[in-house]
């Protein structure tokens, strides 16, 4: 048995944070949320991490993550670069935004060659995530099954904002997914949060309990040619409508597959607090957490 690889997508603008946030440290070591998500991945018995970075910030992830991890992990690093299209599309005039989550995760086709997780960089998704996700993927279950960690809506919000969440719908057994629709505006509430479409003026609850995608995935690497075979229709339909802007995003491919009947998505639940810096002022927060979960022997002083 192969060892699971991490493919973690860093190639993201940050645009809401107002900088790199992937690079902003979360303590007083130094240490970013990746080193973190490295660190359960490890743990929990991960081998390679494929680590997807735009092509200018590589040496700066080596000069500085590279250096504090050295040899406890292996680290590859792979570039999500606009100009990798299907045959016959070329990048708009005027476009800077990346291709989108999927588009990361085929830059990174090479590169994959076992079984795989997918993150965020920017997400500290918890150390009993990593072990649930790696448990699904060292196991005995069909080639077209893959599976997605479930957050509860209320452990993934921010008291600074809105996020976008992928909410979802379960199947009969409640065991596996039967679609993600992206939600872009949700905020917290009372038992639960809401989401908006209108730009506010009218809202939809969400009750507490309610299953939401942190993108945390597990895949085979069969799932590659999926992606790579879908970019093309993709494009055709929505470089018209957004040139600048249309992004690939990974759950599109899992929800087609479903819906096409050629592949399950099995919902591993957690109950880990998700924490992230969307916005400057998550900072704090995501601080006073780390070093709660530090004093409480969660996490050592020093990672590496």
């Amino acid at each position: 048995m192969q060892q699971p690889q991490l493919v973690i997508m860093a190639a993201g603008l940050g645009s809401r944070y107002g900088g790199l946030k992937q690079m902003a440290p979360v303590d007083a070591q130094n240490h970013w949320i990746i080193d973190y998500s490295i660190f359960d991945a490890v743990r929990a018995g991960f081998g390679k991490i494929i680590l997807i970075v735009k092509p200018e910030n590589e040496a700066l992830f080596r000069d500085t993550l590279g250096k504090r991890i050295g040899g406890a992990a292996e680290i590859e690093y792979v570039h999500q670069i606009k100009e990798i299209l299907p045959e016959g599309f070329s990048v708009p005039e005027g476009r800077e935004k990346p291709w989108g989550t999927a588009h990361a995760v085929l830059c990174a086709k090479k590169a994959i060659t076992a079984p795989f997780a997918v993150i965020n960089a920017d997400d500290f998704y918890g150390k009993d995530a990593f072990k649930i996700i790696h448990r699904f993927l060292t196991g005995d279950h069909p080639e077209n099954e893959y599976a997605m960690v479930g957050y509860q809506v209320e452990n993934t919000l921010t008291e600074n904002g809105h996020v976008a969440r992928g909410v979802c719908a379960m199947d009969e057994s409640g065991q596996y997914l039967s679609g993600i629709i992206e939600r872009t505006r949700i905020e917290p509430r009372d038992g639960g949060a809401a989401f908006t479409e209108d730009d506010g003026k009218t809202y939809t609850f969400l009750p507490s309990g309610t299953t939401v995608s942190m993108n945390f995935w597990g895949f085979t690497p069969d799932i590659l040619a999926e992606i790579e075979g879908r970019f093309a229709s993709f494009l055709r339909e929505n470089l018209p409508k957004n040139p600048l802007k249309c992004e690939y995003f990974l759950p599109l491919i899992p929800n087609q597959l479903i819906a096409e009947r050629k592949a399950r998505v099995r919902v591993l639940p957690c109950t880990e607090k998700w924490y992230g810096i969307t916005y400057q002022a998550d900072m704090p927060q995501v601080q006073a957490a780390i070093a709660q979960m530090k004093k409480d022997g969660v996490y050592p002083y020093s990672l590496w």
